[in-house]
């Protein structure tokens, strides 16, 4: 039975069909968190995004797609997120135990594309339903000089997904352009990049914890003329949460490279007390032990639940 917390929230998804909306659900309702309106998701796409060795030598473990499953089966979590070929390594074996997101585009360190960051689309909505997704992902580049092809490019994913029945997650990562380093995760570009997954009609929005940087002087104005309250990390996560339809859609925020632990609850912290709807934790959770990784991850049910 769905909690009127869950209930809440997919009354905000007005034009959705019941089978989009049972998708959402069913992330909504599964793991330790279930119906409260919180998520931790698992992301592993980081061996396409940063090379095996680097995404998993530090836990071994982690070079077999099934190791990845079961964390987020046995940590509780509502979802696991991964592209093609890792789903298709687990579909069978962890059939209905756990809502599964196929990442259906990618990049790689190995590219030399930078002011026009891309990512190659590897899935498609079909493979999504073939291997019993609750939602497809997709990474967009606010920033990006080839953004305008992305924003076109989950335009058409989004559609045909929903109209199948599945929820659509999009990662908004501003970067290339004219952005600075400083500027991918400034609190004015990550508001906006929030935004823009918004418009483009993502059901879940996927960014990083934002920091007090400005990029953009004109935002800098207004954010100080309208007095703005960004000086703490849970002002800006409620100022992201407003920016995304006034939470209206469900937003969960990066974790981000491996730090370490206290780093970890903090930012959860200041995620539940700016409102946002949790964390989708790779690195920090997949490249520690096993015991080390489900006790992190049980802290942080537990940070989300208001225990502590």
């Amino acid at each position: 039975m769905l909690t009127p917390v869950v209930k809440e929230i997919l009354s905000k998804y007005e034009s959705d069909s019941p089978g989009t909306k049972a998708a959402l659900a069913r992330m909504l309702m599964t793991g330790k968190l279930g119906g409260t309106g919180k998520l931790i998701i698992l992301p592993v796409d980081q061996g396409f995004e940063h090379g095996p060795a680097r995404s998993f030598a530090p836990n071994p473990a982690g070079y077999d797609p099934h190791y990845h499953f079961r964390l987020a089966i046995e940590a509780g979590l509502n979802a696991f997120a991964a592209p093609l070929g890792m789903i298709e390594a687990g579909a069978d074996t962890f059939a209905g135990q756990i809502p599964t997101i196929l990442k259906m585009n990618s990049a790689n360190s190995l590219s030399r594309i930078k002011d026009a960051a891309d990512q190659a689309i590897t899935g498609t909505v079909d493979d999504a339903l073939r291997l019993g997704c609750s939602a497809v992902g997709f990474t967009i580049y606010p920033g990006s000089d080839v953004m305008y092809d992305q924003v076109e490019e989950i335009r058409e994913l989004a559609e045909e997904a929903k109209q199948v029945g599945l929820a659509v997650v999009v990662w908004s990562y501003p970067r290339g352009g004219n952005l600075s380093k400083s500027g991918e995760t400034a609190i004015d570009v990550v508001a906006y990049a929030a935004h823009m997954a918004a418009l483009l009609g993502a059901h879940i929005i996927k960014v990083k914890l934002p920091t007090a940087d400005m990029e953009s002087a004109d935002a800098k104005k207004v954010y100080e003329a309208q007095g703005i309250a960004v000086a703490t990390q849970a002002e800006r996560v409620a100022h992201v949460m407003q920016s995304a339809f006034a939470g209206r859609r469900i937003v969960v925020f990066s974790g981000g490279a491996t730090k370490g632990e206290d780093s970890v609850y903090d930012d959860a912290r200041a995620i539940r007390q700016g409102g946002g709807n949790g964390s989708i934790i790779g690195r920090n959770s997949f490249q520690r032990q096993h015991g080390d990784a489900l006790a992190m991850l049980e802290r942080l049910v537990n940070i989300y639940l208001g225990r502590e």
